[in-house]
C-alpha cells in the first residue's frame, strides 16, 4: 500500500508540473505574442488600423505666381479638376449610365473606366487636371441623370504660361504633380510650392465615408509668389531678333543673349533661341527635328525624342561653355592698363604672325603695322594682346582671370550652371599664356562673360548676376528682397574708364562698329571664337559669332552679349552676324529703358527729322513748310489741297528726304514695289530708293565705314507701299575679325 501511495504521488507531481510547464509556455507564449503585437509591431499595427478606418486624402496647395519686373504675369496657377469615381457610392442601376458618360466626356476606354467603376473602395481617381469646360459638362451629366453620389470633382492646379515660349529657358516648366523640374520652377520649387493640406475621414466596415463628424481638414499653404528681375518687353525684342538672327545666318546650334544691368547685375533678359512653349515642355518645338524624330525606327525614336528634349530645356547661357574669343580682349587690356604695363599709346609692331616657343599664332590680318595699344583693340590685334599677356606673365594673368570670375560659377539663381575650364597660372606654359591673352584655349560660360564685361563698365566691380528681385507671400507681402552683391573690386574705377572709352571708340570706327549708335555711345567688342573639341571629334572648323558691350560708354547702364553658335550664313565672324543684331537690340531696348542719347555734332548732322503736319494746307502752303524743314516734295494728283501725307506727322524721314504730298482720291490709291536694297553700297541702296520713289533711312556700319555693305531692309522686296515711305536699311561691314 504503502509503495502505491507513493507511485500515485509521484504521478501528480508529475502532473502538476506538466500542467505548471503548459502554464508557464503558455504564458510566455501569450507574452510573447502581446509583447510583439504591443511593442514591437504595435506601431505598424496600429498604423494598419488607422489606415482601414481612415482615409487621407492630400489637398493640393496653389503653387506661387511669376511675375516680371513690373508684375506683368509670365507663369501662374489655375484651378482644374481631377476626376473621382466613388464606388462604394454607386448605385448599382446607375452603374453602366455613370460608366457610359464618363467615358465620354473623358474621352477614356469604357472599359478602363468600368475597372475603376467595380472597385471595393470609396476614392478612384478617374482622370485628373481636366479643364472647366469639361467640369461643367459632368456637373451637367450629374443633374440632367440625377446622380447625387458616385462621381466627385476635386479642386487642383495647373501651371499655365501666358507668353508661351518666352523666357522658357529662365521660368522652366512644372511636372504633372506640380513639382518644378527646370528654370526658375526647380530652382524656387520650395518657395513656390506652398504646403499641401490633408482632408482626413474615418470609414466604416464596407469602406464608405462616416458622418462629418468624423471628417478632420488640414487646409494648404499656398506656396510664396516671385518677382524676376526679368523685363518682359525687353525679352520680347531680345528673343525677336535673335530668331530674326538665326534664320538670317542660318544658324545651326541656337543662339543666346543676355541683358544685364552693370551695376546691380540684375538680369533684364536672357534668352535661348530655339527654345520650347513651357505649357507643353515635352513636345519638339523645332517642326525639322520634330519631322527628322518621327521618322525614325520606332526603336530609335524615344532615345532621340528623350536627346531633343534635353537640348531645348538646355539653358545655354549658363549651362554650355564656349572659347569667347576676341571679346575677352576687354579683360586682358584691362589688365595691362591696372598694372601700368601698356598704356593707350604703347606701341606694337604687328608683321601678321607671332612665334611663340616654336609656335607660329597668326592675326586675323596680314599685318598691322606698328600701332597704338587703342588701335590695337581696335583692330582686334591677336599678336598685341599676346604682347600684353607676356607682359604680364602666369602669375598676374591669372590673378585677374581669376578675379575676374572665370575660375568659379558665377551662382546665379538658376540651375545647371557649368563650370569653367581653364589653365592654372602654373599650368600657362608660352603658348597657352599666348591663346588665352586673346580669348581662346579655355572655356567659360555666357554667364560667366558678361558678368566680366559688367566689372570692365562699372568702376571694375564683379558683381553677383541674378535673375529673382523679390519673393511675395499669398497676401503680395515682400518676404524677402534680394538686395545687389558686389564680390570684390577687380580694376579701379580710372581704369574701367579708360577701357569703356576705348571700346566706345572700337564701336564707333573700330571693328566693332557693326554695333554703332547714333547718340547712345555704345562699347562694344567683337569675338568669333574655334569650336577646337568639334574639330578634334569631326575633322570640321565651327566657329561662334558673338558681340558683347554696354551702354552708354561715359555712364554704363545696360551691358549685352550675343552668341551665335554655328552660323553657316555669308559670314561667320562676330562683327557681321552678331553685331547688327545686338545694334538692333540695343536700339529697341535703350530708349525704352529710359536711356537718353546725347549726339555728337557730326551725328547731328545725319540726324533724321520729324516730318511737319501739311495735312489740310494748300500746296503752296504746304511747298513753304516743308522748304524750312531741310526735306524736299513731291506733289501726286491735281487737286489744291493735301488730303495726306507720307511719312505721317512726326514720323522721322533722312535729312533731305522726300515727303510725298496727295492731292486727290486717286493720288493716295498709288503705290510702288519695294526693290532689293540689300548688298548694296550707301550710295546705291540710296539711288535705288530714290529711283523707286522712297526714303532711305540708314543704320549700323555706313554711319561711321566706308566699306559697308546693306544687310537687310525694315520693308521686304517686292511689297506695295506708298510712295515716299521710309524704308530702314541695317550696314554692315563685313571684316574677317577672329
Amino acid at each position: 500500500m504503502a509503495k502505491q501511495g507513493a507511485t500515485t504521488t509521484r504521478i501528480w507531481r508529475r502532473t502538476i508540473f506538466a500542467l505548471l510547464l503548459l502554464i508557464v509556455v503558455g504564458f510566455g507564449i501569450v507574452t510573447h505574442s502581446v509583447f510583439e503585437l504591443q511593442i514591437v509591431k504595435g506601431e505598424e499595427l496600429q498604423q494598419r488600423a488607422i489606415d482601414q478606418q481612415m482615409r487621407d486624402v492630400s489637398i493640393s496647395a496653389q503653387r506661387g505666381t511669376i511675375y516680371d519686373r513690373n508684375m506683368t504675369v509670365m507663369a501662374m496657377s489655375s484651378s482644374v479638376w481631377d476626376v473621382v469615381l466613388e464606388p462604394a457610392y454607386i448605385k448599382e442601376e446607375q452603374l453602366d449610365l455613370i460608366v457610359d458618360g464618363m467615358s465620354e466626356i473623358l474621352g477614356m476606354d469604357r472599359e478602363e473606366v468600368m475597372k475603376h467603376a467595380v472597385k471595393k473602395n470609396a476614392y478612384e481617381i478617374l482622370q485628373r487636371k481636366v479643364e472647366n469646360d469639361v467640369k461643367e459638362q459632368i456637373l451637367t451629366f450629374k443633374q440632367d441623370n440625377n446622380i447625387s453620389n458616385g462621381i466627385r470633382l476635386v479642386e487642383n492646379y495647373k501651371r499655365y504660361y501666358p507668353y508661351g515660349s518666352s523666357a522658357s529657358t529662365i521660368l522652366g516648366f512644372t511636372g504633372t504633380d506640380n513639382t518644378g523640374l527646370a528654370g526658375i520652377e526647380a530652382q524656387y520649387d520650395k518657395e513656390l510650392s506652398g504646403v499641401a493640406g490633408r482632408l482626413v475621414t474615418a470609414k466604416n466596415a464596407v469602406g464608405t465615408d462616416m458622418p462629418l463628424e468624423y471628417e478632420q481638414k488640414v487646409d494648404a499653404q499656398n506656396g510664396h509668389s516671385l518677382v524676376l528681375t526679368i523685363d518682359r518687353v525687353v525679352q520680347h525684342f531680345l528673343e525677336k531678333n535673335l530668331e530674326e538672327g538665326i534664320i538670317n545666318n542660318k544658324v545651326q546650334n541656337r543662339a543666346t543673349g543676355i541683358v544685364m544691368d552693370v551695376n546691380t547685375g540684375e538680369i533684364i533678359a536672357m534668352a535661348v533661341k530655339g527654345d520650347f512653349d513651357p505649357n507643353n515642355p515635352r513636345e519638339i518645338a523645332d517642326p525639322v527635328e520634330r519631322a527628322r524624330i518621327e521618322s525614325l525606327p520606332e526603336e530609335e525614336r524615344g532615345a532621340a525624342l528623350e536627346a531633343a528634349q534635353l537640348a531645348q530645356w538646355r539653358n545655354k547661357a549658363v549651362s554650355d561653355t564656349y572659347y569667347p574669343g576676341s571679346v575677352f580682349k576687354m579683360c586682358t587690356g584691362s589688365m595691362g592698363l591696372e598694372e601700368n604695363l601698356i598704356n593707350e599709346n604703347s606701341t606694337y609692331t604687328c608683321n601678321g604672325s607671332v612665334l611663340v616657343s616654336g609656335t607660329t599664332i597668326h592675326c586675323w590680318k596680314s599685318g598691322h603695322g606698328t600701332e597704338t595699344f587703342v588701335q590695337g583693340l581696335c583692330n582686334s590685334c591677336n599678336p598685341f594682346f599676346i604682347h600684353i599677356g607676356q607682359l604680364l606673365g602666369p602669375d598676374k594673368f591669372f590673378k585677374y582671370f581669376e578675379a575676374f570670375g572665370f575660375t568659379e560659377r558665377t551662382g546665379i539663381d538658376l540651375p545647371g550652371e557649368a563650370g569653367s575650364i581653364y589653365y592654372t597660372a602654373d599650368q600657362l606654359n608660352p603658348v597657352e599664356l599666348a591663346t588665352e591673352s586673346f580669348g581662346q584655349n579655355f572655356s567659360i560660360t555666357p554667364i560667366q562673360m558678361i558678368t566680366a564685361c559688367a566689372a570692365v563698365a562699372n568702376g571694375g566691380y564683379l558683381v553677383q548676376p541674378h535673375v529673382v528681385g523679390q519673393i511675395l507671400d499669398e497676401n503680395g507681402n515682400i518676404v524677402e528682397t534680394i538686395e545687389p552683391e558686389v564680390k570684390r573690386q577687380v580694376i579701379s574705377t580710372e581704369t574701367s574708364e579708360r577701357m569703356c572709352a576705348i571700346l566706345q571708340q572700337n564701336a564707333t570706327t573700330g571693328t566693332a562698329k557693326n554695333g554703332y549708335l547714333p547718340g547712345y555711345r555704345v562699347a562694344g567688342k567683337t569675338g568669333t571664337s574655334e569650336k577646337i573639341q568639334t574639330y578634334l571629334e569631326t575633322g570640321v572648323m565651327e566657329y561662334i559669332a558673338s558681340y558683347c558691350g554696354f551702354a552708354p560708354a561715359d555712364d554704363p547702364q545696360y551691358a549685352m552679349l550675343i552668341f551665335f553658335d554655328e552660323p553657316k550664313g555669308e559670314s561667320y565672324y562676330g562683327g557681321s552676324v552678331a553685331g547688327p543684331v545686338w545694334a538692333k537690340t540695343m536700339r529697341e531696348i535703350l530708349p525704352y529703358l529710359g536711356v537718353e542719347q546725347k549726339y555728337t555734332e557730326s551725328e547731328l548732322e545725319q540726324l533724321d527729322v520729324q516730318t511737319p503736319d501739311v495735312v489740310g494746307k494748300t500746296v503752296d502752303e504746304a511747298k513753304n513748310i516743308i522748304d524750312g524743314q531741310e526735306l524736299s516734295y513731291h506733289v501726286y494728283g491735281e487737286g489744291d489741297t493735301v488730303l495726306s501725307q507720307i511719312p505721317e506727322h512726326g514720323k522721322t524721314i533722312p535729312k533731305n528726304g522726300t515727303m510725298a504730298l496727295y492731292t486727290d482720291q486717286a493720288s493716295e490709291e498709288r503705290t510702288v514695289t519695294v526693290p532689293d536694297l540689300t548688298g548694296m553700297t550707301l550710295s546705291q541702296a540710296n539711288s535705288a530708293a530714290v529711283n523707286a520713289g522712297l526714303n532711305l533711312s540708314i543704320t549700323g556700319a555706313a554711319l561711321t565705314g566706308s566699306n559697308a555693305l546693306s544687310q537687310s531692309q525694315s520693308i521686304a522686296p517686292g511689297e506695295e507701299v506708298a510712295p515716299g515711305t521710309v524704308i530702314t536699311v541695317t550696314f554692315v561691314e563685313y571684316d574677317q575679325v577672329e
